[in-house]
């Protein structure tokens, strides 16, 4: 028997409000205009007090204006596969959202989601990169380089609005979105003002199937790689898209903990898979597991399958759909222009001109 579903406090109905008005506008979001001021000056005292520190390599930041899900993660992934295709050593810093502690770490065979945070961690193990985690972005890529000389390049995963970290190159990300009512925190959801004019040291890109905003940019295409055993993909297995289509047999039930679980749903539905669809907060912990006993077989996010390690799940059949994120080669030119500019011939920069000692992990 499915458990019954829990009704909605009046927080978390106030919340789903917002977050639709965010969208389209409304009175809960003219209520809080003045509150979106304070914001706005807040923001713009910032960028005048905060310089970007140094650092001795290039940094680009993945990130993008609006809260919740635009795809940074697929994004940063695919960036990443096509900097290790061209040889460059890589290194990824992110803040480690809701994870426990705000001091820098640096992630490792022991690093679980509730030390380094569920997006790093996943980085990590399907990245196969060096990643530390930190508030301090700085702090945390200085850690990083410390640790791992070799690196020629960090990427930040997020942290556009980091101010004192520098960029060589930042890629903006949206989703089908765009800038949703065009209001800032928490009247709606940017996190800064929007800046039409193209920017020589940006790339735009968009997640979805056609443009959300008035910039310039490209377009990618989201897609299910494959399916993969949970223990295989603890173990590193690739999915396999045989694997995929051979899910279409079973009745399962669908977990996704991300922000927009619906888009995993739909890829689900597309695909045409038979399940129940099951979604989850926005970083689940997954401390207990969600789905019923009488459950026959699970679908997860990545994003899920990090907080989820095999034994827990017994013999039940859980199966981890990976996402994969696919620029297009327009977007892989310019990128490649831009690397061209900040490394070239492949040379590693030197790493000691003007800088503050290094500071290991805190």
């Amino acid at each position: 028997m499915s458990p019954s579903p829990r009704r909605q406090t009046l927080a978390e109905a106030l919340s789903a409000r917002l977050q639709a008005e965010w969208l389209t506008g409304g009175p809960l979001s003219t209520l809080l205009l003045p509150l979106s001021l304070v914001y706005g000056l807040v923001a713009r005292l910032r960028a005048r007090l905060l310089q970007p520190a140094e650092l001795p390599v290039p940094v680009i930041v993945v990130g993008n204006w609006i809260v919740g899900g635009a795809g940074k993660t697929p994004t940063l992934l695919a960036l990443l596969e096509h900097l290790k295709a061209r040889g460059l050593r890589v290194g990824v810093v992110s803040r480690g959202y809701r994870r426990e502690g705000d001091g820098v770490e640096l992630l490792g065979p022991s690093s679980t989601a509730q030390n380094a945070g569920d997006e790093p961690l996943l980085v990590h193990l399907r990245g196969r990169v060096p990643v530390a985690v930190g508030r301090d972005r700085v702090a945390a890529a200085r850690a990083l380089l410390a640790a791992h000389p070799e690196i020629q390049l960090i990427v930040s995963d997020d942290g556009l609005q980091h101010l004192r970290l520098p960029r060589a190159l930042s890629v903006l990300v949206f989703d089908e979105r765009g800038v949703g009512n065009g209001r800032l925190l928490p009247a709606g959801p940017l996190r800064q003002a929007p800046r039409w004019a193209p920017a020589p040291d940006e790339i735009v890109i968009y997640n979805a199937a056609r443009p959300s905003t008035r910039r310039a940019g490209h377009l990618g295409r989201r897609r299910l790689r494959g399916a993969v055993r949970l223990q295989d993909w603890w173990a590193g297995r690739p999915a396999e898209a045989a694997s995929l289509v051979a899910l279409r047999q079973g009745v399962w039930t669908a977990v996704a903990g991300v922000a927009r679980p619906q888009r995993f749903f739909d890829m689900l539905s597309d695909l045409g898979l038979h399940f129940e669809p099951l979604p989850q907060p926005d970083h689940a912990s997954y401390a207990e597991l969600p789905w019923p006993a009488s459950a026959q077989g699970v679908l997860l996010t990545e994003k899920d399958a990090v907080k989820i390690r095999p034994e827990r799940v017994g013999a039940l059949p859980v199966w981890v759909l990976p996402l994969d994120f696919e620029p297009g080669p327009e977007f892989l030119a310019e990128l490649d222009t831009h690397l061209n500019r900040l490394l070239p011939h492949g040379s590693t920069p030197d790493r000691t001109a003007g800088l503050p000692p290094v500071q290991g992990p805190a």
